[in-house]
């Protein structure tokens, strides 16, 4: 980063995880370097009756948005200073992999209840719930979303094997009320996320028909 006084502040993206029944801060994670594209795909939910021609323009609910990105998490910078740095000379960057990995999966705790649970008896066990996460990808656009993909490529390591730089892809779909409901922390994120979009979409600049090389509407 540079040091002139004046250099704008580098935001990171990053991931929030909260809970999904108190709503507070369980975790936030930091992308150590924001990565270079970010894909987005929306896929239209129409009504899908093409039988009834006064419904070809009807929308059922918001378009599912799919995003995909990779990060690339390295410890080479860490490993310069390692007094400063005891963690990454230990075991290198799987701490960071580690807490992306829990993402995606339940925790060890909660298995162990659900078999205790099984053991006792129990007919019927719910589905453990896992935190709501968030994608910020800076102030304008924070969206809740779940982990639909993932994949670590590691590339260098230590003499230990441990990690020292790695790859991470990350596919991501966004939730939306139709998946959380409006009374759900999650479905009101989404809500004032959509809202931003038109938002934005209101600043951009109209044109008249001539942009189009034509007079009007026939």
């Amino acid at each position: 980063m540079s040091t002139f006084p004046n250099s704008p502040r580098l935001v990171k993206a990053g991931l929030v995880l909260i809970d999904p029944q108190s709503a507070q801060v369980r975790r936030v994670i930091a992308l150590q370097y924001n990565p270079d594209s970010l894909t987005r795909s929306l896929q239209v939910q129409g009504t899908g009756d093409a039988a009834e021609r006064s419904e070809a323009l009807r929308l059922k609910g918001p378009a599912v948005e799919s995003i995909k990105l990779e990060a690339e998490i390295d410890a080479a910078d860490q490993l310069e200073f390692p007094d400063q740095h005891r963690v990454a000379v230990e075991v290198g960057v799987a701490p960071q992999l580690a807490v992306l990995e829990a993402l995606v999966n339940p925790a060890a705790a909660d298995l162990l209840a659900g078999k205790a649970l099984a053991a006792a008896g129990t007919l019927e066990i719910a589905p453990m719930e896992s935190a709501l996460v968030l994608l910020v990808w800076g102030a304008q656009r924070i969206a809740p979303v779940r982990v639909t993909d993932f994949s670590i490529t590691e590339e260098a390591f230590d003499p230990a094997l441990n990690p020292i730089r790695a790859k991470v892809s990350l596919g991501l779909r966004v939730l939306s009320v139709d998946d959380l409901g409006f009374d759900h922390k999650g479905g009101a994120l989404f809500m004032a996320y959509l809202q931003s979009r038109e938002k934005l979409a209101a600043r951009a600049a109209t044109v008249g028909f001539d942009a189009l090389g034509i007079g009007g509407i026939p």
